[in-house]
């Protein structure tokens, strides 16, 4: 079995007690059939510090944003074209919409989210995509900005099976964190059951969302496993299927040629 994270903040783990460091929770992902990881940022001096403390290695790559709930901390989309070239970066974002937690600087959130599409286009790059409270804004600027010319994924999805199917309709990829597996989110099962195999994803976005069992304890890669168990169970498929579905979609949607055992 060989699994991907799909999106994991791996600069903000914890590195004082949990891990001895990016090598060890590399390590612990493995144990658990975890062999690649997507680390995400949210910030552009972020992505830089957290490019350097990971360094080049084989069974990472970066994506290159800045975060809707970040952009009066630093947002120059010039430099987001320049650090986003990198052969090392394979997207673009997490990028997005969020009225759930901010929504006064709406028309800022948009007009960032647009740059990343426009900037993924012409780098064919794809779009890690961020929606909370903003379905109706975050399909309109998809299609007005032609999204299908350079694809993406909406990530930590958390939305209705009828924004499920318009994400399809529009050639995106969707994927599933922890949340999946918490009590009470039946519309994200229902959501999860009618994505297709050949367009699903799963992640941690580590070192949040923690799924069952390991509740309680801070995210991480190895967990990426425990979202691949409950997704086998809720489509009635084995979880070889799961990793093997994820993994080559991961692939397909980032351009990447992962070396498998």
């Amino acid at each position: 079995m060989f699994l991907v994270d799909s999106h994991c903040h791996l600069d903000c783990l914890n590195y004082n007690n949990k891990h001895k460091d990016i090598d060890d929770v590399i390590a612990k992902a493995a144990a658990n059939k975890v062999e690649y990881i997507l680390a995400v940022a949210t910030t552009l001096p972020g992505f830089v510090s957290m490019k350097k403390k990971i360094g080049k290695r084989d069974n990472v790559s970066f994506s290159c944003g800045i975060h809707p709930l970040d952009l009066n901390r630093y947002s120059d989309f010039d430099q987001l074209a320049c650090l986003a070239s990198s052969s090392e970066v394979v997207a673009l974002g997490e990028t997005g919409l969020d009225y759930h937690y901010q929504s006064d600087n709406a028309k800022l959130q948009q007009i960032s989210f647009r740059q990343h599409i426009r900037i993924g286009c012409q780098l064919n790059k794809p779009v890690i995509i961020h929606t909370r409270k903003a379905q109706q804004d975050t399909l309109e600027i998809l299609k007005e900005e032609q999204i299908g010319d350079c694809g993406g994924v909406l990530h930590c999805f958390t939305e209705d099976d009828n924004m499920a199917k318009a994400l399809l309709d529009l050639g995106l990829y969707i994927s599933f964190s922890g949340i999946v597996t918490f009590n009470n989110v039946e519309q994200i099962r229902q959501a999860a059951r009618i994505v297709p195999l050949d367009r699903i994803l799963i992640e941690t976005d580590a070192p949040y969302l923690t799924p069952v069992p390991h509740r309680g304890q801070e995210n991480e890669p190895a967990y990426v496993r425990a979202v691949a168990k409950f997704l086998a169970k809720l489509k009635g498929v084995d979880v070889e299927e799961i990793a093997r579905a994820t993994t080559q979609n991961f692939c397909d949607v980032f351009h990447l040629t992962i070396k498998r055992n």
